[in-house]
Order: C-alpha cells, then sequence, then structure tokens
C-alpha cells in the first residue's frame, strides 16, 4: 500500500489518500473503510443523454464521486471491494444524494475521510504503507567493516541500513587498535538490527559472511544482551541462522537465500504466530483455567485488574457497525498496550481467526489468576443449573 497523502488533525477527525498495490491491500482497505466515511474516488457511471432531435441514449463515463458509506461488500477470492453510498459532492453527471457503489481496484487512488481516525485503524495504515510489516525475512549481510541490514519482502529487498568502519590490520605484538574498532563495528551493527527488524514480524534473520566474521558477531552481539539484558534480543535468539556468503556486499545475500538451510526454514508463515498465540491459549484453558478467559465482558474486567498478558482479538470486531461498540474495542486494545501486555489482531480470513471467532473472537492469557472472574464463571454456571 502506497500513502499518497495524510491530514488528520488534533481532534482525529481528517482523511487519507492511499493507492492498493496489491491484492492483500484490498483487505487491509475493507478493514480501514467503514460505514459512514466519506469515500473519494474515481468510478464509471451509466449516464443518459438526449440529442437534438430528442433521442436518448446512454454511455458510460469515466468520473470522480464522493459518497457517504453505507455499505461495503469483499470478495476475498478475487479480492474485490465494492464500495456502495450517497453521493455528497456536486458532480456533472449524479445527482447529490443518488446512490452508487464504487469498486476500489489495485493502482487506483482512493480517498477516506473518518470524523474520528482511531489508534487500531491508524496502526493498519501504517503496517500495510510499511514494507518492513510485510517482510518475513531479514538479513545481515557483512564482512569485516561493511554490513548491509536488508529486509526481504515478497517482491523486494530493502536496505534498511549501511554500517562501514575502518577497522585497522592486526599488527604484529600489538591487535589492540584491530580490536577495538572491530567491537564498534560489531556495536553499531548491533544498534541497526534493533532500529530496523520487527521481531513479531520477522520469523527468520540471516547473518551472512565469509569466514568467521558471522560467528564472531553473534556470539560478542547475545554476550552483549546478556549483559544488557536486552530482552528483545534474547527471546528472539533462535530467529537468528548463521550462512556463508562471499562478501558483505548487497549482491551476496542472492547466495544466502539460496542455502537449503534457509529455504526450509522460511516455509513457515506469518500465520504461524496466530495459530501459536491461539494454540497457548488453548493449552492455557486446559492447565490453568484461572488464567485464560473469553468474552468482551470477562476480558474488559480481566483488563481492570491490570491481569492481561496477550489478547486475541479478532479484526471481524473492529468491522462492526455500531459506533460505540466498536470504540469499546479498540479502547481496549489501547489499554492493554498501556499496561505493557501484547496484543494480536487476528484475520478473520486465516483459520485461526475463524477458530477464535467462535470464542466470541475475544480471548485473553492472564498474567495471573483473577480470582473474581473465576467466581462469576462459577455463579453463572451454578445458575444455569
Amino acid at each position: 500500500m502506497k500513502l499518497v497523502r495524510k491530514d488528520i488533525e488534533k481532534d482525529n477527525a481528517g482523511q487519507v489518500t492511499l493507492v492498493p498495490e496489491e491484492p492483500e491491500d484490498m483487505w487491509h482497505t475493507y478493514n480501514l473503510v467503514q460505514v459512514g466515511d466519506s469515500l473519494r474516488a474515481s468510478t464509471i457511471r451509466k449516464v443518459q443523454t438526449e440529442s437534438s432531435t430528442g433521442s436518448v441514449g446512454s454511455n458510460r463515463v469515466r468520473t470522480t464521486l464522493t459518497l457517504c458509506v453505507e455499505a461495503i461488500d469483499f470478495d476475498s477470492q478475487a479480492c474485490q471491494l465494492r464500495v456502495k453510498g450517497t453521493n455528497i459532492q456536486e458532480n456533472e453527471y449524479v445527482k447529490m444524494g443518488a446512490y452508487h457503489t464504487i469498486e476500489l481496484e489495485p493502482n487506483r487512488q482512493f480517498t477516506l475521510a473518518k470524523k474520528q481516525w482511531d489508534s487500531v485503524v491508524l496502526e493498519r495504515i501504517e503496517q500495510a504503507c510499511d514494507p518492513a510489516w510485510s517482510a518475513d525475512v531479514a538479513a545481515v549481510v557483512m564482512q569485516e567493516g561493511l554490513a548491509h541490514i536488508c529486509l526481504v519482502t515478497p517482491s523486494m529487498t530493502l536496505t534498511r541500513a549501511k554500517v562501514e568502519v575502518n577497522i585497522p590490520r592486526k599488527r604484529k605484538g600489538n591487535c589492540s587498535q584491530h580490536d577495538r574498532a572491530l567491537e564498534r563495528f560489531y556495536e553499531q551493527v548491533v544498534q541497526a538490527i534493533q532500529r530496523h527488524i520487527h521481531f513479531d514480524v520477522v520469523k527468520c534473520v540471516l547473518v551472512a559472511s565469509p569466514g568467521f566474521v558471522r560467528e564472531q558477531f553473534c556470539d560478542y552481539m547475545f554476550q552483549q544482551a546478556v549483559k544488557t539484558d536486552n530482552k528483545v534480543l534474547l527471546e528472539n535468539r533462535s530467529k537468528f541462522l548463521q550462512v556463508h556468503a562471499s562478501s558483505g556486499h548487497k549482491y551476496s545475500l542472492k547466495e544466502a537465500l539460496c542455502d537449503p538451510t534457509v529455504a526450509s526454514r522460511l516455509s513457515d508463515t506469518k500465520a504461524a504466530g496466530e495459530v501459536k498465540a491461539l494454540d497457548d491459549f488453548y493449552k492455557m484453558l486446559q492447565h490453568e483455567p484461572d488464567r485464560a478467559f473469553y468474552g468482551l465482558k470477562q476480558v474488559e474486567k480481566a483488563n481492570e485488574a491490570m491481569a492481561v498478558d496477550t489478547l486475541l482479538i479478532s479484526d471481524e470486531l473492529f468491522r462492526h457497525q455500531d459506533v460505540a461498540t466498536r470504540s469499546r474495542y479498540v479502547r481496549l486494545v489501547d489499554s492493554v498496550k498501556e499496561n505493557a501486555g501484547s496484543v494480536r489482531i487476528f484475520s478473520s480470513l486465516h483459520v485461526s481467526g475463524e477458530q477464535l471467532s467462535q470464542l466470541t473472537g475475544i480471548a485473553a492469557i492472564l498474567r495471573f489468576p483473577v480470582p473474581e472472574l473465576s467466581d462469576q464463571e462459577d455463579d453463572s454456571s451454578s445458575e444455569e443449573d
């Protein structure tokens, strides 16, 4: 998705102009457009014309309309999005208040205006427009004194950072200058990795180099992570994969990606993270039922006690027609994040999202048991009996 323009005021009202570039972007657009929004886009309208002789004919014209959205229809197989609404801006072909259906297409610009842009919608735009969020693979291609930090998306390779440090040669009997420069180089590469790699998205980080540079760098990075208690690096240690490359230049990345061990590692998908989170929830429900709850009221009460460690929520809930209900879900997501909990928004198109929908579409794994919630469950079950 390409962000052309973003005009959002302090009161969170405003408009955004976007260009969907691939089929997945149509799914993002479906989650952005809501009933009551105004949508401006190019469309085709059948117009009746009357000639001077009185004969009536019709022809199709391309025009730009602004609609107040009343209905949204998404075809997940064809990745087509149709938006129906009434015209709210003067147009030479379409009367004010007349109904029209715009079919949004890839590579065709549209402008979406809302009275209130909430945090969930803004985050979705950020993720859809930033290639880093669709990059499953990151790579550090390095040699002594030179490193490239790259993100590999399905369609392109992006260089996010280049680290260059002049490293003196080893002198006979004196290696201190060389070692100090090498340490400085490694430190800069570690900082670049932390700045440019989203570990919650990336499932594999390739560290490619000639010789023993990759082993020495990984040893240094994880020793420093232990010293500084860097949880992000330590928790994602298993994602780092060391492979051979002939140099630290970007073109050497192709060799690394062709490595058979890399190919087998990358057969995993982004959806695996969602599947694991749901699996953790089911395990918790089985072994420690006091720390696993589902349903909006139960999860809200757990959040009031600051007990939510991981919130699992279906993106379907953010498409709710009622604004008050939708904003209730948004407030819950914001609150869990403020309380240092993690939020996983499940796609209702994935199998894991369908399973979550069967559990009301919202569930939570708690940091600690909340006795009142368990008591309420017991009360409700005894009332049913």
